[in-house]
């Protein structure tokens, strides 16, 4: 199978990044509401804990869509979207631990891991928007965490509002990839 074929199967199944975007940025939107008009610690463990749900309900939102919720067993790049998954979860520990000395840099530094986290989706989905998302989480998670700190909930409300575009942004790469094929 050739790389084209497999990113066209990664497209299509997971629609552009449509369904888990949307599950994302509502994670994130959710966090921002809590951090709001909760605590920064509710904030915390709804974005910590609510991240192990995405790719379940990831999956659910496809099926109840009527899609096939997971690529073709040959796809080569299976292996490499299983690895991408763990990246987030693995550098938790270390945002986590900064927002224990700076809780100012949860949003920030959980952006900027997001952000990098995106970076081989580029070639996974083979989409250039991929890239663009992951710039803009990442100086933006830059941004608020350095230099213009905004207050702790605002990095929350920025990512949530950035995945939610995106996730329309990349369906919408999709469909003219379907019209363009239907011709």
């Amino acid at each position: 199978m050739l790389v084209a074929e497999a990113q066209r199967q990664m497209r299509q199944t997971y629609r552009g990044g449509l369904p888990g975007q949307l599950v994302s940025g509502g994670l994130w939107l959710a966090s921002a509401a809590a951090a709001t008009w909760g605590s920064h610690t509710l904030a915390v463990v709804v974005l910590a804990l609510g991240g192990c749900f995405i790719f379940p309900l990831t999956m659910l939102a496809l099926r109840l869509a009527g899609r096939p919720a997971t690529t073709p067993k040959g796809n080569p790049l299976n292996a490499l979207a299983m690895q991408v998954a763990f990246t987030v979860p693995l550098a938790l520990p270390v945002v986590l631990a900064l927002a224990r000395r700076a809780p100012e840099w949860f949003y920030p530094a959980t952006m900027i891991v997001v952000g990098a986290h995106y970076l081989p989706f580029v070639f996974l989905y083979g989409m250039w928007q991929w890239a663009a998302l992951a710039a803009v989480l990442l100086g933006a998670g830059l941004v608020l965490g350095a230099y213009v700190p905004l207050g702790f909930a605002a990095g929350g409300w920025f990512t949530g509002a950035a995945l939610v575009a995106f996730a329309f942004a990349g369906w919408r790469v999709v469909l003219a990839e379907e019209r363009r094929a239907a011709e």
